[in-house]
């Protein structure tokens, strides 16, 4: 089992930054590749950038590349993602999530292939 805990979320203007933290507990953190999703009312949840359980290999969504950078230290059990130039259609809740997997430096992107979510932060920016 894995236990995760988002924190970092609020009410921002657009064009400033967040940073989001997930803490986790439980199984061993460095076994878990790890992802951030989001989910506006009356949408999917989505994918928002991913990050292999070394740290090595990371994705972002189209939608958010050069904007949000995710990041980890498996030291701490915490997994980042440092939110720039936030725009108003990022508005969501925004859920980390967690999946135990081989060693290597794959990123997992889909919402099936995680195991282990938070409860979700809220993110709301206005124009």
């Amino acid at each position: 089992q894995v236990q995760l805990v988002e924190s970092g979320g609020g009410l921002v203007q657009a064009g400033d930054s967040l940073r989001l933290s997930c803490a986790a507990s439980g199984r061993a953190f460095s076994t878990n590749a790890m992802g951030w999703f989001r989910q506006a009312p009356g949408k999917e949840r989505e994918i928002v950038a991913a990050i292999s359980r070394g740290g090595s290999s990371t994705y972002a969504a189209d939608s958010v590349k050069g904007r949000f950078t995710i990041s980890r230290d498996n030291a701490l059990n915490t997994v980042y993602l440092q939110m720039n130039s936030l725009k108003p259609e990022d508005t969501a809740v925004y859920y980390c999530a967690a999946t135990m997997v081989p060693l290597g430096g794959r990123v997992y992107t889909r919402r099936s292939e995680y195991d282990y979510w938070g409860q979700g932060t809220q993110v709301t920016v206005s124009s």
